[in-house]
């Protein structure tokens, strides 16, 4: 890969990681091409040498918002499968409520996403589907109770982040972590 090639590579993964953060803090309509360009140095006129169009950068940037949380990629870079516990005192957190711009897309994209072109919902329901399996596999491949674990816990990240009372939006996670654990007991009586 020569100098030039090696640069707009560069540019491109600046281009899509500050998109990504535009989209989980603001969602589709903060994504602005100038602005976005200027942000990585570059002009408007060098962004169709990147993506074909401002939906295909939409697309791009949401795949790349879903897969580079912070949560995410914590979770994933443990040389260990955290407990089940762990894992959902990690995502169901005043902490993550309030990593809007760095914490899971979907709870922050997931209103935007239901009205976009099935391209992006195909995106995001590839990303769901990954993380029901994950579930899964700390409930005994219960997918049933997974699917619950993930509506609750994107559920109530979503609905503690618009809350304008902090004690309630704590009150609302802790009551959905106290409920999500219990699925796992559920698992460990049966």
């Amino acid at each position: 890969m020569g100098y030039s090639q090696a640069q707009k590579e560069r540019h491109r993964e600046e281009i899509l990681s500050n998109a990504g953060e535009q989209l989980r803090s603001g969602g589709f309509s903060a994504i602005n091409v100038v602005s976005l360009m200027n942000s990585v140095g570059l002009t408007h006129g060098g962004f169709y040498g990147h993506f074909e169009n401002k939906e295909d950068l939409l697309d791009q940037a949401l795949e790349r918002a879903l897969r580079e949380g912070r949560l995410t990629q914590k979770l994933n870079a443990s040389p260990k499968k955290p407990s089940f516990a762990r894992y959902i005192g990690s995502y169901v957190s005043p902490k993550h409520r309030d990593l809007k711009s760095s914490g899971c897309a979907i709870p922050a994209l997931v209103s935007d996403v239901s009205r976009r072109p099935k391209a992006s919902r195909d995106i995001m329901q590839s990303h769901i589907d990954g993380f029901i399996n994950t579930v899964a596999d700390y409930l005994d491949g219960d997918r049933s109770k997974a699917n619950l674990a993930v509506a609750a816990m994107v559920g109530s990240i979503a609905l503690s982040r618009v809350m304008t009372d902090d004690a309630k939006a704590s009150e609302m996670l802790k009551a959905t972590k106290a409920y999500l654990l219990t699925l796992e007991d559920d698992e460990e009586q049966g």
